[in-house]
């Protein structure tokens, strides 16, 4: 088996979006041995494994329909894919996403021409299902590309892109010390075996962090560091789709929360693999943004105060900045905090780290300036 796909699943039935997306990789032009969908229902409240099922029954492609009684978000979805995975290459889609008919043949091909392990694309952002491309993402640059050098990885570690946008060799993703093929040491049975095991809510290795979203932050630095040689395609074979219930629209005590544990799991990933000390820089410009900048921010925007949301923001940002500031004491001397962060941002979190209420009160008022000024909220 060539390929491995996997589809975390929870609630899209609607509006179609689950069947855009399995249309999308059953239709594909790659020859229908080559590769396998691994859908996994997440423990949906909707129609999505009824949805599921019937493609099943409906499809002479290779799919294999998992239900987890729990949900576990996504992380759980991918690591209860990934224990019956047979690829020698590993591809993750989000289930409201889909595909050009040609994407994995494309990454695939792409992957042969230039002996690459990790092969990426650009993705464009969509809000109908459509095959034309909308507003273009360019996911990576050639400066990252070809067999990876120092100066490269920390290209990649910067600027890692989307997971999904992406096939790995298994190797990246489950460590090279744990290569083996799943069907060269088990037999069919044992496969079976395993997705009982899995419907059971057992039988899963947890390569991603599980119960919290942005898992996919707490492994990506790991693996642009596992891969050896990095291609990209410059075109948007793949479609993202833009809608309010995405979790990077989406904001929550709950978000907030698992975005600064997500950043926690990253550093501590990447002093636990032994690569901070040479990427210290990266890694700590990454976690200042994942943990601080981007949470802080969003937080002083946030209206909702009630159920899911945040009821004392002020507290809450105070304690957000006094974890930060410990943490990672020197990130004034970052060079890529003072190149890519605003200075606007950077004169607000040295006036939180003076006196959280100055910035507390001066943000607000700004926002409401603008509010009145702009008439928008």
């Amino acid at each position: 088996m060539r390929l491995s796909v996997i589809v975390p699943v929870y609630n899209m039935a609607g509006e179609d979006k689950l069947k855009h997306c399995l249309d999308s990789l059953l239709t594909q032009t790659l020859p229908a041995d080559d590769y396998e969908v691994i859908a996994v229902d997440d423990a949906s409240m909707d129609d999505s494994l009824t949805v599921l099922k019937s493609l099943q029954s409906s499809t002479d492609r290779n799919l294999t329909v998992l239900h987890l009684p729990v949900n576990h978000h996504q992380g759980g979805a991918k690591n209860a894919g990934l224990a019956i995975a047979l690829g020698d290459w590993i591809s993750f889609i989000d289930a409201d996403d889909w595909v050009t008919p040609d994407f994995y043949e494309r990454l695939l091909s792409k992957a042969e021409e230039t002996g690459a392990d990790m092969v990426g694309c650009d993705y464009s952002l969509v809000d109908r299902y459509t095959l034309e491309p909308g507003k273009i993402v360019h996911n990576h640059n050639g400066e990252q590309t070809g067999p990876l050098t120092t100066d490269k990885y920390r290209r990649l570690l910067l600027d890692s892109g989307s997971l999904v946008v992406k096939i790995y060799k298994r190797h990246i993703v489950f460590g090279p010390e744990k290569t083996k093929n799943f069907a060269s040491f088990s037999e069919e049975e044992e496969r079976t075996r395993r997705i009982e095991q899995i419907e059971r809510n057992e039988g899963r290795k947890k390569i991603f962090p599980e119960d919290i979203f942005y898992e996919d932050n707490a492994v990506a630095k790991t693996w642009m560091l596992r891969a050896k040689h990095f291609a990209y395609i410059e075109e948007p074979l793949y479609f993202y789709l833009q809608h309010q219930a995405s979790t990077v629209h989406t904001l929550t005590r709950k978000n907030m929360d698992d975005r600064k544990e997500a950043a926690r799991l990253m550093l501590k990933e990447a002093k636990a693999q032994g690569y901070y000390g040479e990427y210290k820089e990266e890694i700590d410009f990454a976690f200042t943004v994942l943990f601080y900048v981007n949470t802080l921010f969003s937080v002083m925007r946030m209206k909702n105060r009630g159920e899911g949301g945040i009821a004392d923001p002020y507290r809450y940002t105070k304690e957000l900045g006094e974890e930060f500031f410990e943490t990672v004491p020197d990130f004034r001397n970052n060079r890529y905090y003072r190149e890519r962060i605003s200075e606007e941002e950077r004169n607000f979190i040295d006036t939180a780290q003076q006196s959280h209420l100055r910035f507390y009160l001066g943000y607000k008022l700004l926002w409401k300036y603008r509010a009145l000024r702009y008439g928008k909220s």
